[in-house]
């Protein structure tokens, strides 16, 4: 890794319950996301261009992925503005634990956590 690469490649957010997290995901973002089955992992995939050298993840649901609130944080992209996106938190069966907060000329970050109990980050410029 040097200056002229992403940092990040890709990430995984644990689910217990792929199927209710996907619903989750896909009602707050207003996306529709893609499934796979992969060596014994349930997999939804998070929009992506192929060759865009945009990082993107998917949500899994295997032995080796437990949800958490502690440790890393994942900032999903909450563009143009997160307002749409904190709305429909709750009613999708998560809860918004931080509300958006300036964080100056770098835009908004909020806090939410997921049906799976997961600490999600979301970041917008407005």
């Amino acid at each position: 890794m040097d200056q002229s690469t992403n940092s990040l490649n890709w990430f995984e957010i644990p689910a217990t319950d792929v199927v209710r997290s996907k619903k989750f995901y896909e009602t707050i973002f207003g996306i529709q996301m893609q499934d796979m089955e992969m060596d014994g992992s349930k997999m939804a995939f998070f929009p992506w261009q192929p060759g865009s050298g945009k990082a993107t993840g998917s949500i899994v649901q295997s032995e080796n992925h437990t949800p958490a609130m502690t440790g890393t944080i994942v900032y999903l992209n909450a563009n143009p503005n997160m307002d749409p996106i904190l709305a429909r938190v709750e009613e999708a069966g998560g809860k918004v634990l931080a509300p958006k907060m300036s964080i100056g000329e770098f835009g908004n970050i909020a806090f939410i956590m997921d049906t799976e109990g997961n600490n999600i980050g979301l970041h917008s410029q407005e």
